[in-house]
């Protein structure tokens, strides 16, 4: 099955990177972004108020009450009029004028704070996400829910370096004292590395119903939706006669022509444990020794791979429906098809998302999950360039090029697969470090 580019780009729009770490509120048209490194300083529902009082400003804001501040957004301390870190602001004498314009000063951030204060107000309910699905797909559907329930949304991205795991080893560092109330991932083996350390609170979401019980956790921890496929991805240019099988990497004809990402992270993790669980130990690793000894180039992620095999560097490789559709929609010359249909199987891999235990909105953020898990978060997602495959078979997708029920997909026990991500970590490290 391959997928051709009669799609033109939906929903493109540029959105500003952030750093690492970072918390956006979601909004139409304004985001607001901060660090999260010293939240522990102040209550939660401050956070997005500081966005509006770091630097210069909030610096003139204690000059202006005679406390003292961070450069870079430290909070303050919490008895006002007590200088931080052995600053101290001198009193002197002041004219009636410069004691109105300080007034002001104090006035203007007064109201600057109040506007970034909404976490804080008992009339506007607010939800954190944590979120490791793309930016550029993610922040409109938050959008969305934020418009259509009045429930402010603060989200945290990951970033492409990071993949899932930098979010996940902040939610386990917050596990004391929990920040965020939903983990949306683009995976699920690491979702299920968040189960077990006990951080997610099980909650039956009403629109899980229809997701098949091979995408969910029995005992409702975490909900599968709108899936991604381990695709082969090859250069129509370079590649005569397909490739029809993850094992064809192996084959002489085409060492040193193939690549696939690193199997410590993303999607590719996913897939190296899936193997290592499906066919036991000894085969996996013989696997993934063949495929140095043939020569697969190991790159930084799936993206690289969509990109080097468009540019000619290599015949073929493994990605993500979501890249290799979106090589095809940018004119590379390439092509996709789903591998091993005749044998055991496609690898699919959902988005899942789960509730975090003990996080500060916990109703929001069952509000929240219940809008991502409905009906129309997997047709949306499925009709962008990223053709997201709905796990819900209640939706149709019209000219969708992964029909589920047309798809022989590999059978694979996520939680056996999460126990073998630190074997693959391991057998990584040691074979091709």
């Amino acid at each position: 099955m391959t997928r051709s580019s009669e799609k033109s780009h939906q929903e493109r729009a540029k959105i500003s990177a952030h750093e690492p770490g970072a918390v956006t509120r979601s909004t139409v048209g304004r985001a607001q972004s901060f660090s999260l490194e010293r939240q522990d300083q102040f209550p939660r529902c401050w956070i997005p108020a500081f966005a509006g009082m770091t630097g210069t400003g909030a610096v003139m804001l204690a000059d202006a009450m005679g406390a003292s501040v961070g450069m870079n957004g430290d909070a303050p301390n919490a008895s006002i009029g007590r200088p931080l870190r052995g600053m101290s602001f001198p009193r002197r004498r002041e004219s009636s004028i410069a004691t109105l314009a300080r007034c002001l000063i104090v006035s203007a951030w007064l109201a600057a704070f109040s506007f970034f204060l909404p976490a804080c107000s008992n009339n506007t309910p607010t939800v954190v996400i944590y979120t490791a699905h793309d930016e550029y797909y993610s922040r409109p559907i938050l959008d969305t829910f934020e418009e259509q329930t009045g429930i402010r949304v603060l989200a945290v991205y990951d970033t492409e370096a990071a993949k899932t795991t930098g979010l996940v080893n902040r939610l386990i560092a917050e596990k004391a004292r929990p920040r965020a109330d939903v983990f949306w991932n683009n995976e699920v083996i690491q979702t299920i590395r968040l189960q077990n350390e006990g951080l997610l609170e099980a909650y039956d979401a009403p629109n899980a119903a229809a997701i098949p019980n091979a995408f969910k956790d029995p005992e409702h921890h975490w909900t599968g939706f709108a899936a991604r496929a381990r695709v082969i991805i090859y250069n129509t240019n370079l590649v005569t006669e397909r490739p029809h099988s993850i094992r064809d990497l192996l084959d002489p004809k085409w060492k040193d022509q193939t690549a696939v990402a690193i199997p410590l992270f993303g999607t590719t993790a996913t897939h190296a444990a899936a193997l290592f669980a499906e066919w036991g130990d000894d085969e996996a690793r013989e696997f993934f020794v063949g495929l140095k000894e043939n020569g697969v180039a190991f790159l930084p992620g799936n993206g690289p791979v969509r990109d080097r095999v468009g540019a000619g560097d290599f015949a073929w490789g493994l990605t993500d429906t979501d890249d290799a559709n979106g090589g095809v929609e940018d004119g590379l010359p390439v092509q996709w098809l789903l591998p091993d249909q005749d044998d055991f199987g496609t690898l699919l891999i959902p988005n899942t998302v789960a509730l975090i235990q003990g996080g500060p909105n916990t109703a929001a953020g069952k509000q929240l999950i219940d809008y991502l898990l409905s009906p129309e978060v997997e047709a949306r997602l499925a009709g962008l360039r990223s053709i997201q495959i709905p796990l819900n078979p209640a939706v149709k997708v019209e000219d969708h090029p992964l029909p589920i029920e047309e798809i022989v997909a590999m059978p694979l026990d996520f939680n056996a697969a999460a126990k073998k991500l630190d074997t693959v970590a391991d057998f990584w490290r040691t074979n091709f470090e």
